[in-house]
C-alpha cells in the first residue's frame, strides 16, 4: 500500500534513465501531469498492465503529459522488459536503494500514480485496476486537450482487477 493519498502532495524525486540521462519530477510537472508506474520485471501483473500504459502514452503522451516506467530492476533487465512488452515511453531506474519507491511507500507493484501539475496525486492504482486506468485516461485526455480514446478494445477480455 502506498503512503501517498489522493489530493495530497507527492514526494519529488530525480532518477536516472536507461541511457544515463536524468529525469526530475519537478521539471516534468512544469509541462503538465506525470503518470508514474513503478514495477518489477518479474511481476506478472506488471507484464499484463504495461501494454495498457503504452496505449495511454500513445494516446496522450507528449508535450503536455509525461509517462514514466519506474523500474526496481537494473537498466539492462529493464531495457529487455521494455522491448518485450512494447514499452516506448521513458523507463527510469530505481534499483540501487529504491529511493523513490521508498518515498512513495511502495509495497506492491505495479503501483501507478497520476500526479497533477500542482504536484498533488489525482489517482492511483495498486495492481491492475480497470476503473482507475479508465479514470486516468479521462484525466489525461482533459489535460492534453485531446479526445478521450477507449483504453480497452472491443472484444478484449480485461478483468476489473488484478492484485499486485
Amino acid at each position: 500500500m502506498s503512503s501517498v493519498g489522493t489530493g495530497k502532495p507527492v514526494p519529488v524525486f530525480t532518477l536516472p534513465g536507461m541511457n544515463g540521462e536524468t529525469f526530475s519530477l519537478v521539471s516534468a510537472l512544469k509541462k503538465g501531469p506525470v503518470l508514474a508506474a513503478f514495477f518489477k520485471i518479474s511481476c506478472p501483473v506488471c507484464q499484463f498492465t504495461f501494454p495498457f500504459l503504452e496505449r495511454l502514452f500513445e494516446a496522450y503522451g507528449g508535450e503536455e503529459v509525461t509517462v514514466w516506467a519506474i523500474s526496481q530492476d537494473d537498466a539492462e533487465d529493464t531495457r529487455d522488459f521494455c522491448k518485450e512488452f512494447g514499452v516506448k515511453f521513458p523507463a527510469l531506474v530505481d534499483a540501487d536503494r529504491y529511493d523513490a519507491s521508498n518515498q512513495y511507500g511502495i509495497t506492491n507493484v505495479p503501483s501507478i500514480f497520476l500526479i497533477g501539475p500542482d504536484g498533488k496525486l489525482i489517482a492511483s492504482s495498486l495492481g491492475f485496476d480497470k476503473k482507475v486506468l479508465e479514470k486516468i485516461s479521462k484525466e489525461l485526455a482533459n489535460f492534453s486537450g485531446r479526445p478521450e480514446l477507449p483504453l480497452f478494445r472491443p472484444g478484449e477480455i480485461v478483468p476489473d482487477f488484478k492484485p499486485g
